[in-house]
């Protein structure tokens, strides 16, 4: 099994490999992405990390990841993750150690959990529904984001090439 940075490398090669089908913004800088972490209270795990720092934002075949940017309307406001976390832990008690990354499209938050970080600084990837409390009864997706993330998107450019 490749290491969840390696597959976020897989993950960068696909989307540029793509990009009939993809959409992705500038990337982060360190500044951003350490502003980010602040405001979250939390560090991303490495593979979210270069993902955000090669793109920021994107998406592919249909499958999107919300990222670390900025637009000029909304000046130095960090949105994606850390606007959608913040709202779901002020909104609906989303507990305070889980970081949005994407919508699952039934209602759920796709997130990362740092509080369980292993020995390569990657946390599991949870599907968190707003009044879900126990941590065991979150659907578990994924053991790292960067495998999670290339395995979602390798499928979904399957399926749109075999669907075209």
């Amino acid at each position: 099994m490749t290491n969840a940075v390696e597959a976020s490398e897989r993950l960068i090669e696909l989307v540029r490999g793509n990009d009939d089908i993809a959409n992705h913004a500038d990337g982060c800088e360190a500044g951003m992405i350490a502003a980010a972490e602040s405001a979250l209270g939390a560090a991303f795990p490495p593979s979210y990390r270069r993902l955000v720092e090669e793109f920021g934002t994107w998406d592919i075949a249909g499958e999107e990841f919300l990222g670390v940017y900025q637009t000029p309307a909304m000046g130095v406001e960090l949105l994606g993750s850390v606007a959608e976390t913040l709202d779901a832990r002020s909104q609906y008690g989303m507990p305070s150690d889980l970081i949005v990354v994407m919508f699952d499209g039934m209602g759920g938050l796709v997130v990362f959990d740092s509080s369980r970080v292993d020995q390569e600084g990657e946390c599991p990837v949870l599907v968190w529904n707003p009044g879900v409390v126990d941590r065991e009864s979150m659907e578990r997706v994924g053991d790292d984001f960067g495998s999670f993330a290339f395995a979602l998107c390798q499928r979904a450019v399957t399926r749109w090439r075999a669907s075209g």
